[in-house]
């Protein structure tokens, strides 16, 4: 099993307890999910909003976390690769549910807007043909950010709409703050490009 030698020392220790539920070890897959149970809950409320949906999703993102353990690689930390169970779960329920998730600060008008500080928010507004314009582009910024790849997905979902500061981000997916702002950078080119690319085809 090739893993990431740049993997902390957290990340490293859930190798151990990852190694030993493949063995069907009972301790290790308690230990994981008393561990994981917290975050992971605190990721799926901020996006379902009901604690009790949240509580079923997160019981349901570990469990296909553990019953598929053989397919984890440790490319990327095991907390990412929950994150990310437990994200898909999230919006899989949202979509059917068929909720209007809102992200803000995602897509740059020009790229000297790429910097944070220069994303602009959407708000609502009273005028019926601006909200319904906002509406649309909220629509669109979502299909724009579900044809990321599951990391960058993962980190824009975190940032910008469920307003995870770089910090939480980082703990709770075991990167480095320069990472996560570098790989969040990223994301949001991505988009730019992704938006001109559709805005061609219109």
């Amino acid at each position: 099993m090739e893993v990431n030698s740049k993997l902390s020392d957290k990340a490293q220790y859930d190798l151990i307890l990852i190694e030993r539920a493949k063995d069907n070890d009972q301790g290790a897959f308690k230990e994981l999910y008393d561990k994981y149970y917290g975050p992971i809950y605190y990721l799926v409320l901020k996006m379902v909003g009901n604690p009790s949906d949240a509580e079923d999703l997160t019981s349901e993102a570990l469990g296909k976390a553990f019953r598929n353990i053989h397919q984890y690689v440790p490319t990327y930390a095991f907390s990412s690769w929950l994150f990310k169970i437990a994200t898909n779960k999230s919006i899989d329920f949202i979509r059917k549910r068929r909720m209007n998730l809102v992200g803000y600060e995602l897509i740059p008008q020009n790229q000297s807007d790429l910097s944070e500080g220069g994303l602009a928010s959407l708000s609502l507004e009273k005028d019926p043909e601006n909200l319904m314009i906002q509406l649309q582009t909220r629509e669109h910024l979502w299909e724009l950010v579900d044809s990321l790849k599951p990391h960058y997905r993962l980190l824009v979902i975190m940032r910008y709409f469920e307003e995870f500061t770089y910090e939480e981000i980082s703990v709770a997916l075991d990167l480095p703050m320069g990472t996560v702002k570098a790989q969040l950078f990223r994301s949001r080119v991505m988009l730019q490009e992704l938006l001109k690319g559709k805005d061609a085809l219109d």
